[in-house]
């Protein structure tokens, strides 16, 4: 059996991003960035008001005070989206509008409520105006290009698109984007006790939770899951589904239970027709029996049975694959350092116990979450991370620090 680590540099090796494809702007939420991005204009396009108000020469307002305000004439009118001939002279404003373009011989905005008009909310344009006081030349304007100039590069390739980066790109006229392409899933769950989850489990029976909850983590790791049922403990049944995960256009085949040494257990023959088991049992708990290989050059996992054994090493293993080829660099979960408020036991297996983690004063601590056997699903409902018991460590005391791996937080920024 190989170590974690061991495992996972093992499966990483030959793991590579998947090519780029162009999709609508919205669609690029969430994935990594395939191209570089370059402004076709400057942003702002042009000068323009920051605030409601006025639009002055800052010399004619030397002195201004709400006691002694400076009175002027308004000569213009200028609402936002529209272009201005109107030139300011010495002595004379304009009343202006957010991100309307700053008129000829302004260089500066007062704000209405620094004038009488704020005080009687006027809409109709008044002949003249107070101000309550003095600004030095460029407060309130936004200058052309302050932000990014023309044929600036704004984004590099392999960046993280989050919601300000879609913003950008509207802003300099990108509706659609390259990204790299999300990887598609085959998901398969063996076994002739599975039933799907609408139906009541008879005698011997248990409801298909695995294919459920392995696409629930595909799809929140930037993949694509197919769907592939239910396969019968039959080779031949299980070689359909496998050739189905083919014809569907799999980047990755994941199934479940089927890869142990009983008799029943025909999944890892199953892809040996057609391809190779490679690593066969991790040093972990829970999640001892995942298989690893390929079947028709696509990566091949055979997850445990167990559900929670199936979400942890799909944790370990399967999601930095799916994150490598989603085009990220960094695909380790974060991690801190947390004290126990309870003890541990482990059987000297690398152990990643379910625990409820949180903040008090100036550290972490964490306690279990509920029962630790692999097939207890409301401890892993209850949790949010995996507390890391050392291999080769058997029992951790109450007040002994460790990692806990965060399964709620994203993953760490560096890298990108």
């Amino acid at each position: 059996m190989l170590s974690v680590s061991e495992a996972q540099q093992a499966i990483l090796a030959g793991v590579k991003r998947l090519e780029p494809e162009t999709v609508p702007l919205l669609e690029a939420l969430g994935r990594v960035l395939a191209e570089e991005v370059t402004a076709d204009t400057a942003l702002p396009p042009f000068d323009n008001s920051a605030m409601d108000g006025y639009a002055v020469r800052a010399a004619d307002l030397i002195g201004a005070t709400p006691e002694r305000p400076v009175r002027l004439p308004v000569i213009a009118d200028i609402p936002a989206g529209h272009p201005t001939e109107v030139e300011l002279t010495a002595g004379t404003i304009a009343r202006i509008t957010t991100g309307a373009v700053l008129p000829r011989g302004a260089d500066a905005v007062v704000p209405v409520e620094e004038t009488d008009d704020g005080a009687r909310s006027a809409s109709a344009l008044l002949e003249s105006v107070a101000i309550y006081r003095a600004i030095p030349q460029g407060a309130h304007v936004r200058r052309t290009g302050e932000d990014v100039q023309r044929d600036e590069q704004v984004l590099n390739s392999g960046l993280l698109i989050r919601p300000a980066e879609i913003a950008l790109m509207s802003a300099v006229g990108h509706n659609q984007v390259r990204v790299y392409r999300r990887p598609r899933v085959a998901l398969l769950a063996t076994g002739d006790e599975l039933v799907t989850p609408d139906r009541v489990p008879g005698p011997g029976q248990i409801r298909n939770v695995n294919e459920y909850s392995t696409a629930a983590l595909v799809m929140r790791y930037g993949g694509v899951p197919l769907l592939l049922g239910i396969a019968r403990d039959r080779m031949e049944r299980v070689a359909a589904k496998l050739e189905e995960a083919v014809g569907q256009g799999a980047d990755v085949i994941v199934a479940s239970a089927g890869v142990s040494v009983g008799a029943y257990d025909v999944v890892k023959e199953a892809v040996q027709a057609h391809g190779s088991i490679d690593l066969w049992k991790v040093r972990m708990r829970p999640g001892k029996p995942l298989a690893f290989g390929f079947y028709r050059q696509r990566p091949f996992f055979g997850l445990p049975g167990n559900p929670v054994s199936a979400m942890m090493t799909f944790e370990q293993f399967v999601r930095p694959v799916l994150r490598i080829m989603c085009g990220f660099t960094h695909w380790k979960k974060p991690a801190i350092a947390v004290t126990l408020l309870e003890p541990i036991e482990s059987d000297g297996r690398e152990t990643y116990a379910r625990a409820w983690v949180e903040r008090s004063g100036d550290r972490w601590q964490a306690r279990l979450s509920g029962g630790q056997g692999s097939n207890m699903l409301s401890s892993l409902v209850r949790a949010n991370a995996l507390v890391i018991v050392p291999e080769g460590v058997h029992q951790l005391a109450a007040g002994a620090t460790v990692q806990a791996q965060m399964l709620d937080w994203p993953e760490d920024l560096d890298g990108w």
